[in-house]
């Protein structure tokens, strides 16, 4: 079972800043409960008449006696405060800030490793506009709370204790009259909250969906553009927004009720006091100053329940976020190294899967009963009609999904005993779509190998026939590839990741569908570069043309989720199976050479 993440587990590595910090809360605390005493001392001692205790005549006889000493002292001590009061607020701010950027940058950092690890079956249920908002949006949430709140509330608590004991000092019974209104302050903010909070997760759930069609819309502009959509993408993206408006004008509504009616609280509790407090001072029972005192001491009591109002739009948007977080961090993938894996060896490319049941939902099953073996050094083809389950065979081989039952073993050993990294070292993959990323055309070749040398770089795009239009472009090796190899043709795209399988030079290697929608010579490329990929290695390939599926070792035909027939090309067509039939359909009973294509995914 997962552990659950807490905020206390991201903050822990800071302690020491924090430390740091919390003394910066103290002074800053500090400060808020001597603000109002150099005000006290000029009413009571300057303008008054009464007679200051002797710790503050002590303090204040190297100025003087009169009272423009004591009126100097006062000043000087709001000048002092300020200094202090301002280095403090500043530390705690700065201090604060970075802990928050090291959170945001922990956590960023843990979240992306975890989704980077869950397991295929979660990434197809997910959309991926909303992972993006959860890494960007949702930590910025945390770090501004961090940065912004977190120990911004314990000032405010630690001065409200404070500032509360010295006005019970001062007079415990004004003391009670002037906190008779928190309850309702604390009844009203707590109601608020409360609704503020569910706003705002729909809010936010609303937010993943318009990044969501965003994302998807740009990944697929071509297609987009292509069939002339644009108009309607449009009007789906500002349905997305205008929803979003719509909740954020709900969540605004509840965050902009909340302060007035706080406002309209702490105005009714400083006329309680003024009206008491007046009263006291003109029958003697309370000076001038310590009126001053009450009055400042207020407006700063009810600060902290003012900024808990202005706070609860971070507060809530943090919680939210933070729920958010942890629901992709508390996710468990369902494809884990077993206790004991261990790191596999060197394969020799035997593969077997043993009445093996695969279903993606866990309900509707897939694969039912597949039973195969290749032999190492083998080229295998599964053929069969679409949505038959062959490319979820070649899934299931390095674990991208775990199987319902059965066994899949390599070398005679089940791939659930090998640690899943070591696993899929040992597997290359060329598909159907070829998938590039933003980098030089050298650092694409070496993906899969990042410590290649140039030669070996240079070497691998020889043997894959890309050489001769790498040479031709501007930087050579160094020419920077658009985003998905968009600036390149499909034919270089995918002779590029036969290059990146090449430089890996592991034993097995899958082939689903790699020479889909080239052109003849493209085509002619691309398989002989495809021969020299596959020399000495245990080749599986989702056939797509009559030249791969006729010199394969063994042909596996795949129908409903079932291996229905097995064996050669010569053998297949003459068992008038279902082989044949697919056969007979596209090449209307004629053997030809030129490629062209078979039935398949």
């Amino acid at each position: 079972m997962q552990k659950k993440i807490r905020i206390i587990d991201l903050l822990y590595p800071h302690w020491g800043t924090l430390s740091l910090a919390f003394i910066a809360v103290l002074g800053e605390s500090l400060t808020d409960l001597l603000e109002p005493w150099p005000l006290k001392i000029v009413f009571d001692y300057v303008f008054g008449s009464k007679r200051m205790p002797d710790w503050l005549a002590s303090s204040v006889s190297y100025l003087g006696t009169d009272k423009f000493s004591i009126l100097n002292f006062a000043v000087l001590a709001v000048i002092v405060i300020a200094v202090f009061g301002a280095v403090s607020s500043y530390f705690e701010k700065y201090l604060t800030t970075s802990v928050g950027q090291w959170v945001m940058y922990d956590l960023r950092r843990v979240l992306y490793s975890h989704i980077q690890r869950l397991s295929l079956s979660y990434h197809d249920q997910k959309r991926t506009g909303d992972l993006i908002s959860r890494v960007t949006t949702d930590i910025d949430a945390v770090q501004s709370m961090i940065s912004q709140v977190m120990l911004g509330m314990l000032v405010n608590v630690l001065t409200l204790a404070g500032m509360i004991i010295v006005m019970l000092y001062l007079n415990w019974a004004f003391t009670l009259i002037a906190l008779m209104v928190a309850p309702a302050l604390f009844f009203v903010v707590y109601h608020y909250t409360h609704r503020i909070k569910n706003a705002s997760r729909a809010l936010r759930r609303q937010e993943g969906e318009v990044v969501s069609v965003l994302e998807e819309v740009l990944s697929s502009i071509r297609v987009v553009k292509a069939f002339a959509r644009e108009d309607y993408e449009q009007k789906r993206f500002e349905r997305e927004s205008r929803e979003s408006v719509e909740k954020a004008l709900l969540a605004r509504n509840f965050k902009a009720k909340l302060p007035p009616i706080v406002e309209i609280i702490v105005a009714a509790g400083t006329c309680l006091v003024l009206w008491y407090g007046a009263r006291l001072v003109l029958s003697g029972a309370l000076t001038s100053g310590e009126l001053l005192v009450f009055l400042l001491y207020l407006g700063k009591m009810y600060k902290p329940m003012r900024e808990l109002s202005k706070m609860t739009d971070t507060i809530s948007k943090a919680d939210v976020g933070w729920e958010r977080i942890r629901e992709v961090l508390e996710n468990e993938t369902q494809v884990r190294d077993l206790p004991g894996a261990k790191r596999a060896p060197r394969f020799k490319g035997k593969i077997e899967f043993d009445h093996v049941k695969f279903a993606y939902d866990g309900n509707q099953r897939v694969l039912d009963d597949i039973n195969l073996r290749i032999e190492p050094g083998q080229l295998a083809a599964l053929v069969g009609p679409t949505g038959a389950g062959k490319t979820t065979i070649v899934s299931l081989l390095p674990r991208f999904y775990e199987i319902t039952s059965g066994q899949i073993r390599i070398d005679y050993t089940d791939i659930q005993r090998f640690k899943q990294k070591s696993l899929r070292e040992q597997i290359s993959f060329v598909l159907q779509e070829s998938l590039l990323f933003r980098a030089t055309v050298a650092q694409n070749i070496a993906y899969g190998k990042p410590d290649a040398t140039h030669e070996e770089i240079v070497r691998a795009a020889h043997l894959a026939n890309a050489d001769e239009f790498i040479d031709r472009m501007p930087d050579g090796y160094e020419t920077m590839i658009g985003e998905r190899g968009v600036t390149l043709s499909g034919g270089q795209r995918q002779r590029i990741t036969i290059a990146r399988a090449i430089i890996r030079d592991s034993p097995i290697l899958i082939l689903d569908e790699p020479s889909a929608g080239l052109d003849a010579e493209s085509e002619k490329l691309v398989f002989d570069a495809l021969d020299k990929l596959m020399e000495g290695k245990t080749s599986i390939v989702i056939a797509h043309r009559l030249a791969t599926v006729r010199r394969a070792d063994v042909i596996f035909v795949i129908d409903q989720g079932r291996v229905v027939e097995q064996g050669t090309h010569d053998e297949l067509i003459a068992n008038g199976g279902l082989y044949s039939r697919l056969y007979e359909l596209q090449f209307r009973g004629e053997e030809e050479e030129s490629p062209r294509e078979l039935v398949t995914v």
